[in-house]
């Protein structure tokens, strides 16, 4: 059978129907996929996935704001952990260097798809956006959230779900940009007072434009959840690596 190109990966796993044979074949790459980024995440010890845009350029507030952040948190002792492009993730990357912090980009193959920022200590490329989210969430210690668009909410929205369905425990969403985000606080206080979601859950996520305050807000969930610490030991026999 013939090799999918980047951008059809995803559109293959969801087209229906299929042959019985080619699901398998779909689902041994999908399982190829997941061992290979557990393999190179396995040591990555404690890390914040930082979410963005990729339109973002490097002489606005908002990548200054993110590269500020990514420097704060790698000076905590955190791993940056960010999607791999440009915008955002880039500055987020580039704070981590700036720190002398591991910089981690999970990369996803996109047929228009941009190279990955030049601050990457270790780049992990993906061809499904679900074992690349599933990446993000499991080898991170919390969320950070810029502006950005349909991906960037997608993000934050399944984080939430996961956390109120108690999917996730211990895990800080900090939500950063202010005036961008002013009309969602808007929806959550309408969606508590019609009953959609608890008033509680309001505390899932917190809004915060204080770098200090998102750091300690994040280190000490990291620290309630047992999220801190040495990495483990890697396994000669299986052939495993840091870095």
């Amino acid at each position: 059978m013939g090799k999918p190109s980047p951008g059809s990966f995803d559109a293959e796993f969801l087209a229906n129907p299929r042959s019985r044979w080619r699901n398998l074949a779909i689902l041994h790459r999908i399982a190829t996929e997941m061992l290979r980024g557990m393999r190179r995440l396995h040591f990555v010890g404690a890390a914040v996935t930082v979410f963005g845009s990729a339109r973002v350029t490097p002489e606005t507030s908002t990548y200054e704001q993110a590269r500020q952040l990514g420097r704060a948190l790698g000076s905590a002792g955190f791993a940056i952990i960010t999607g791999g492009g440009p915008g955002v993730m880039e500055a987020a990357n580039r704070g981590a260097r700036d720190a002398g912090a591991k910089s981690i980009g999970c990369t996803i193959k996109l047929p228009f798809e941009e190279a990955a920022n030049p601050h990457l200590d270790v780049q992990v490329d993906f061809h499904y956006f679900f074992t690349r989210k599933y990446m993000l969430t499991k080898y991170s210690s919390a969320f950070v959230v810029f502006p950005g668009g349909f991906g960037t909410a997608d993000e934050l929205f399944e984080a939430l779900t996961l956390i109120q369905t108690g999917k996730m425990h211990d895990f800080p969403v900090v939500v950063c940009g202010g005036e961008f985000w002013r009309p969602l606080q808007e929806q959550l206080e309408t969606m508590a007072d019609s009953g959609m979601i608890a008033r509680r859950d309001l505390d899932l996520l917190k809004f915060t434009d204080d770098i200090d305050e998102t750091v300690r807000h994040i280190t000490e969930y990291a620290a309630r959840g047992g999220k801190v610490g040495r990495p483990p030991r890697e396994l000669r026999i299986l052939g495993e690596r840091r870095g």
